[in-house]
């Protein structure tokens, strides 16, 4: 009944109307090139909204076939393949990760759910640096770029546990260790054993950037604040050309730790791969597994930490949903689910975003029937 609810309210012209005056806001009032905004159910896409420019300079729209830098979206599938290599007994969550990494510079305390959950108490530098252009790619060795940071940051900043704090390179040692467990480099394993079960294209979701005229560019505005912020961490004459208007557009780019963020996807690949977790039975892990994943975890003190396994949580209009955010240099993308309504919602921007803004806090509450 509740699905069912659901699926009238997202084909509501008012809900669409509400919606549609907020997306179309941002853009009037230049908050992104374009957007692109989807809700969905387990079987299929129940609204789409789609403005805009890929590419400013070829006057290219937005399109179902455009894609993306998902950037931190990622986590959520490394911890994916992570709770899928535990089922298999492969992996046990409360083992150290010494015991699958034994080079790691990391301390013998910190174990594999302590970097699931991000309580390893590891520090993590502002990556916006800890990228590469895309002619680069093939030559690029991420451990030799990694190594020296993981040395000088490997000591907790606090007693493993404790408490939450968001890291980045907490999620790439969990790459590194599903490599070593599984014998393969972590972006084969994640196209193996979660991609093509899923039987996702790799144009529509996958680890490269594909052929020209199908991926977004990505923008940052250059008036703003947080374009002399880029200037301190990156070589903008590197990886941005000339601007345009109000945008200075981002060259083609890879982050350097795949395991955080190097996924790139089409709205159409990350739905399917949204829509597997909205099923009643995965084709990935078990039901009691997925319940673990989505069991928000505690601090030492007994306090919620907001943080599942990979998995931020949170309510609106009293529902419960899980959520994602995924930005760095000229992308943004937030991803979220609401199991008791059987719905996902997902939202995609070609514009930089440098934190979780909870945008779609602002378009969700049309289309969420109230709680009881």
């Amino acid at each position: 009944m509740i699905a069912s609810t659901v699926a009238l309210l997202a084909c509501s012209p008012g809900a669409r109307q509400k919606a549609e005056q907020v997306l179309l806001n941002e853009l009037e009032r230049g908050g992104s090139p374009s957007v692109q905004y989807f809700v969905f159910n387990r079987r299929e896409v129940l609204y789409t909204f789609r403005q805009g420019m890929a590419s400013i300079e070829a006057q290219q729209p937005a399109a179902s076939r455009t894609s993306y830098n998902l950037y931190s979206i990622t986590k959520t599938v490394t911890a994916l393949a992570v709770l899928r290599l535990a089922e298999q007994g492969r992996v046990r969550l409360d083992a150290p990760v010494k015991e699958y990494l034994p080079s790691t510079p990391l301390p013998a305390e910190v174990t594999v759910r302590h970097l699931l959950s991000h309580t390893s108490g590891i520090s993590d530098p502002i990556p916006l640096s800890w990228i590469h252009l895309a002619s680069a790619h093939k030559r690029f060795r991420a451990d030799d770029f990694f190594q020296p940071i993981l040395l000088s940051r490997s000591e907790p900043k606090f007693r493993s546990g404790e408490k939450f704090r968001y890291s980045n390179l907490g999620y790439l040692v969990l790459g590194q260790l599903i490599g070593s467990v599984s014998g393969m480099t972590y972006e084969e394993y994640v196209k193996r054993h979660v991609l093509e079960r899923l039987a996702i294209a790799p144009e529509a979701l996958s680890f490269w950037i594909q052929g020209s005229g199908r991926h977004a560019t990505g923008y940052h505005r250059r008036w703003s604040f947080s374009s002399l912020l880029l200037s301190l961490f990156l070589d903008k004459e590197q990886y941005m050309g000339k601007a345009v208007g109000a945008w200075r557009p981002f060259r083609p780019l890879y982050v350097n730790g795949a395991a955080y963020g190097g996924l790139v996807g089409t709205p159409e690949g990350l739905i399917r791969y949204l829509q597997e977790y909205l099923r009643p039975e995965s084709q990935i892990i078990t039901t009691a597994t997925k319940e673990q994943l989505f069991t928000e975890t505690e601090d030492a003190s007994g306090k919620p930490t907001g943080m599942c396994l990979s998995w931020f949580t949170g309510t609106l209009n009293g529902v419960r949903y899980y959520t994602h955010a995924g930005g760095g240099g000229g992308y943004y993308v937030e991803v979220r689910l609401y199991p008791e309504q059987g719905l996902g919602t997902l939202v995609m921007f070609n514009r930089t975003g440098m934190r979780d803004e909870r945008f779609l806090d602002r378009v969700d509450t049309f289309f969420l029937s109230k709680a009881n």
